[in-house]
């Protein structure tokens, strides 16, 4: 699958906590609210998180996780790509570069999974392209 289209748009908060269960899946994420206005389509993205005076290639959720909630909240996940640490209470800036795929529900955390398996492979791939 090849990215859809470029984004370019950008958020920047304070990473808040979450259920965890990007973790528990092997793909942490830090999250921010995201408000209703936001004017960028729910869905899977290549992103870059920007926080310490770093840059991190990352992948993102934007939208409302229907398979592990029934969250009201629009939420803005990245999971960046080398970073370990905690990102709790940090103002990091994340900008969406290429649309990846819409948000979609799964019917198990088996099938989430691999979803976010495949989308990390194609966003290391969008990455790749970028760097040549």
């Amino acid at each position: 699958m090849e990215a859809m289209k470029e984004s370019g748009t950008i958020l920047s908060g304070e990473v808040t906590g979450g259920n965890k269960l990007g973790r528990r899946l092997g793909f942490p994420t830090a999250n921010l609210t995201v408000d209703e206005s936001f004017p960028a389509a729910n869905g899977v993205y290549a992103a870059r998180v920007t926080f310490g005076g770093k840059n991190y290639e990352a992948m993102a959720n934007l939208g409302y996780k229907p398979s592990v909630s029934s969250n009201s909240k629009r939420v803005l996940e990245a999971n960046l790509f080398g970073f370990e640490g905690d990102l709790y209470g940090r103002r990091i800036e994340i900008e969406l570069l290429n649309f990846i795929r819409p948000e979609m529900r799964f019917d198990s955390f088996d099938a989430l999974r691999e979803a976010i398996a495949c989308d990390r492979d194609v966003i290391e791939g969008v990455f790749r392209k970028r760097q040549k």
